[in-house]
């Protein structure tokens, strides 16, 4: 034995992330060829035909794949996006965000070229905005009172639901049809190009918001611009969720831009508009907020901006813009734990809904998980100002350092991480969630890095995406019902149900060390 081997540490365990780097990029990579591929094949039991000329956008190859398979492919997408994302978030993998930035701009691109996969939504996007712009109120008329139309008789399953999205969607909806005539194929193709648009624009926003430190731009070009199960839901599956996420986002970044009146003037007209797409992104708006709750005159330009803005784009609607998001409201989806809450209330006390009981059972399990992970918020640095800690927009003192997480602590949590924290807290509380509602909180995340809490949502969209195999019920093979008796309305709300509790129990733990730890322990960057 030479003294250079005698002289050898015995411990050459290789770290396990280096393993993860390399099947980091590679799951995730597959996993974003997958979702290329379903689309590309063309119509099947996850992508709803188009009437049209075959040479209209978007294209496929028309091959009519078995439904066996492309739900199979669309498995594998997701279970492979989901490895590779959790292995990327925590490995030593560092690519460039440059590169990621590119990579997933690139794929919401082509994707908008392929038919969206996943569900059928996007007809009825088409049908509302084809009622708009013949001049129907898609909030008072059905598709299905308009059946000899091409577009809006195209809608396979809510053809007798009124629209449910806000205004500023209905716009853009009616826009498109507008452009695109009695073509099915055209409407969908340009509501396509505007989400992409939406997707592109936010992952450029976020990488600006993250400029200065590569490490923060690296993790959320991972969370957004780059991550696979969101090119999954909202590239491929081109939910207007998108836009809604873009809107917040960019209120976000002009937030950050400073505490100047314009900015803030901006970021309200901006909460507006992204209500206007969504109600539920108003949640966002709890994040400035929180963080100008000591500074009446800023709150009093941003709550008046968003506030007017919801009033007009609403008013100009029409009240009853909200009698279908009232019925939605009080909705059970199958895939969450409060179907196995209803079932048992409905075993106990026998047939109804429960719908009251179960509501106020959210709202508390909301108010509980977000106080929580508040009380859970590390200490940490503001992102946005060439990485370095500042003060917030409003702050009445100084940030304090930490570890560099991308936070700060509850008392004076940005804007963005309290609105992730929000909108997470909701995501696990609502009785009433589908995946692609993530989104929001995964881009709210990466505009605030916080490891911990990304982990878990990546394994809930993981677990909820294998509960709508496929969406579309109607093509289902019958061999294969037990995705739906099984998965759907067992494993998945099961499964959902143990991670909620694993959540509150580590934010309860990772709280309660918090306080316990004196502030001149804190770690420092």
């Amino acid at each position: 034995m030479t003294l250079d081997a005698a002289a050898a540490p015995k411990n050459t365990t290789r770290d396990p992330r280096d393993g993860l780097g390399v099947l980091a990029p590679a799951a995730m990579g597959a996993s974003v060829v997958l979702t290329l591929l379903i689309g590309a094949l063309g119509p099947s039991a996850m992508v709803p035909a188009l009437a049209g000329p075959s040479w209209e956008p978007p294209y496929s190859l028309g091959a009519g794949p078995d439904a066996r398979l492309v739900i199979a492919l669309a498995a594998a997408a997701i279970l492979l996006g989901g490895a590779g994302l959790g292995a990327a978030l925590h490995s030593r993998w560092r690519p460039d965000p440059r590169w990621l930035l590119a990579a997933g701009s690139a794929a919401a691109a082509v994707l908008a070229f392929l038919p969206p996969s996943g569900s059928a939504d996007h007809l009825n996007y088409a049908a509302y905005g084809r009622l708009a712009a013949l001049g129907h109120d898609p909030y008072a008329v059905t598709p299905a009172e308009v059946p000899a139309d091409p577009v809006a008789g195209a809608v396979e399953e809510w053809a007798g639901v009124t629209s449910v999205y806000g205004p500023v969607a209905t716009a853009v909806q009616a826009l498109a049809s507008l452009a695109a005539g009695d073509s099915v194929r055209l409407t969908v193709f340009g509501m396509a190009l505007f989400n992409a648009a939406a997707f592109v624009g936010t992952a450029l926003l976020v990488h600006r918001f993250t400029a200065g430190d590569e490490a923060l731009q690296r993790r959320a070009a991972l969370l957004w611009a780059a991550n696979p199960l969101m090119i999954y839901h909202l590239s491929a599956g081109m939910h207007v969720d998108t836009l809604a996420v873009f809107c917040m986002v960019a209120a976000l970044v002009a937030w950050r831009a400073g505490g100047r009146w314009r900015s803030l003037a901006a970021t309200g007209l901006l909460l507006g508009a992204g209500i206007g797409v969504k109600l539920n992104a108003g949640l966002v708006a709890l994040g400035p907020a929180w963080e100008l709750r000591r500074s009446p005159a800023r709150l009093a330009v941003v709550a008046g901006t968003a506030t007017a803005t919801v009033a007009v784009v609403y008013g100009l609607a029409g009240p009853h813009v909200l009698d279908q998001v009232g019925e939605a409201s009080r909705k059970v989806s199958l895939g969450t734990p409060w179907q196995l809450v209803k079932r048992g209330l409905q075993e106990l006390f026998g047939s109804g809904a429960y719908t009251v009981w179960i509501q106020l059972g959210s709202m508390t399990l909301l108010a509980v998980l977000a106080w929580l992970l508040l009380r859970a918020l590390p200490a940490g640095r503001v992102p946005g100002a060439a990485g370095a800690t500042g003060p917030a927009p409003g702050a009445t003192g100084p940030a304090p350092e930490g570890d560099g997480s991308g936070l700060r602590g509850a008392a004076g949590a940005p804007a963005p991480a309290v609105a992730a924290v929000v909108v997470a807290a909701w995501l696990f509380a609502a009785p009433y969630a589908l995946p692609w509602y993530d989104g929001l909180a995964f881009a709210l995340l990466a505009l605030a890095s916080w490891p911990a809490l990304e982990l878990f949502m990546v394994a809930r969209v993981t677990i909820l995406s294998l509960g709508y195999l496929p969406a579309r019920e109607a093509l289902r093979p019958d061999d294969l019902l037990w995705l739906k008796t099984v998965v759907r309305q067992e494993v998945v709300p099961w499964s959902l149900l143990a991670l909620t509790v694993a959540l509150g129990w580590w934010a309860a733990r990772a709280g309660a060390r918090a306080r316990r730890r004196p502030a001149s322990a804190a770690p420092r960057p």
